[in-house]
């Protein structure tokens, strides 16, 4: 094959092959996942190495080029000095940090290709034609995976469509008191109006959409204190931006490693970004893919540790083999957090229920309070689903999700939150256009994880579906 990726085949260091042809640092458009990342990459023969570092024992990768190479130059990622090179498999996008070398590139690269061509025309060979790079596919041809977007329940919520998502998304942050207060104070310390405006600018105009649709989605707890942000959409016009959000925002490289690790082992149709904040001056970023995969694939996103061997066995035991949507924070300090739903099994309500309420003991979690619990079980509806969200250590949070509550539900918990009152919620739920939840959320958060800005033990929260986008018409 033209790239090379068996460990035995990569064992090479960039000091072994110091006598080359050409080097230099370039940024190169990965495969299935098609973030773009900085490598060092050494040219020597017919193999064009790249690295992670100038001083790396072995090499990420290698494109062997054959006599049905090219090498040509593209306008790429906004960069008018990238260039492409072709072979039978695949086309390799990238470009060099400086545009003057591209032309460096382009001719040592040729003059390899064109001593192929030579050799195998002396040794009477003969061309094929060099395809085209794929699009993306539903299956994961490495593993076998099928993913597929999950939909949200949809039944209660009028939910908008179009570019109102996306204003509806706008609106409803000036209904948030203290994301008010942050843009009405420049000079405040609190940066949260600004990193919701650096992350809404991250979200690809639906002029990029060519199928399938972009995803808005906000959740908050019952006294308004707390908010996330998330939003989706395909693959292919979301991950460059996503990137771009993250390095803007001061994410480690490791962990952008690790998204597009994650990414090419699941290789999702749908990806998204996420950002949490709370009137502390909270602030935490990340991705998920909302999409249904094994849950083996899903845990490989999560650090090591006893969190996950116990979650590990608790599903095993209840026979909970996939997930609706993965994801990981990008904060710049670990514990890294990765999080991870499914649907809680079982024919019942009552089955539901008391499989979800077995996690919180086995994992360790204190048990959502008695009173709350009488509140599900008169409100009972089945389609329960869990999130859990682990660390190297530890359990960090763990919820039940419950589908669609009633009005009489939402302003029974908004009491027990100690919010007497239900109208900034619904002044909220206004501004998004929407006449309710389409989840409610019992949450806790364990002791050391709030870091002083949220909200440590038992909360509430709900959970909207803003809306979505679809493709213009043509």
């Amino acid at each position: 094959p033209n790239l090379v990726t068996m460990d035995e085949a990569l064992r090479v260091s960039v000091a072994s092959l110091s006598q080359n042809d050409h080097e230099g640092w370039m940024t190169k458009q990965g495969g299935s996942f098609k973030s773009w990342k900085k490598r060092w990459f050494i040219l020597k023969a017919d193999k064009l190495w790249y690295f992670k570092t100038k001083k790396d024992e072995e090499a990420t990768g290698v494109i062997e080029l054959v006599p049905e190479s090219y090498v040509k130059k593209e306008k790429k990622n906004k960069q008018n000095h990238a260039f492409s090179v072709g072979t039978t498999r695949r086309i390799f996008f990238m470009y060099p940090d400086n545009p003057s070398d591209t032309d460096h590139w382009v001719k040592a690269l040729s003059t390899q290709i064109d001593i192929l061509k030579a050799k195998a025309k002396e040794a009477g060979g003969s061309s094929v034609a060099v395809s085209s790079p794929s699009q993306p596919r539903e299956t994961n041809t490495a593993t076998g995976a099928e993913t597929k977007k999950v939909e949200t329940t949809g039944a209660t919520s009028a939910v908008g469509v179009g570019s109102s998502a996306r204003n509806a998304l706008d609106k409803a942050k000036d209904h948030v008191p203290f994301l008010l207060e942050s843009a009405q104070d420049p000079t405040d310390d609190n940066k949260v109006y600004e990193f919701w405006q650096i992350w809404s600018e991250s979200i690809p105009p639906v002029e990029e959409l060519v199928e399938g649709s972009i995803t808005f989605e906000v959740a908050t707890s019952a006294d308004m204190e707390k908010l996330s942000w998330r939003t989706s959409g395909p693959q292919t016009i979301f991950i460059q931006r996503m990137v771009d959000f993250f390095w803007n925002v001061g994410a480690p490289e490791t962990e952008i490693d690790r998204l597009n690790d994650v990414g090419s082992l699941i290789n999702p149709v749908y990806i998204g970004s996420w950002i949490d904040m709370s009137a502390k001056g909270g602030m935490d970023g990340g991705w998920f893919f909302p999409v249904e995969v094994p849950l083996k694939f899903a845990l490989e996103a999560s650090d090591a540790g006893d969190a996950v061997d116990i979650l590990t066995q608790w599903t095993q035991q209840h026979n909970i083999t996939q997930c609706t949507s993965v994801g990981r924070d990008m904060g710049a300090a670990p514990p890294r957090q990765t999080e991870i739903r499914f649907l809680l099994p079982g024919p019942t309500f009552d089955e539901q229920l008391s499989i979800g309420l077995s996690a919180y003991e086995a994992l360790g979690v204190p048990v959502i309070p008695e009173d709350v619990q009488n509140m599900i079980r008169e409100h009972q509806k089945p389609g329960l689903a869990l999130s859990v969200i682990t660390s190297s250590e530890g359990i960090v949070r763990l919820g039940l999700l419950f589908p669609q509550p009633a009005k009489s539900l939402v302003s029974s918990l908004c009491n027990l939150s100690g919010v007497p009152s239900t109208n900034n919620l619904n002044n909220f739920e206004a501004s998004l256009g929407i006449a309710g939840p389409e989840w409610v959320e019992f949450q806790y958060l364990m002791k050391g994880f709030g870091y002083g800005v949220y909200k440590e033990g038992f909360d509430v929260i709900f959970h909207y579906l803003a809306g979505e986008e679809h493709a213009p018409n043509p």
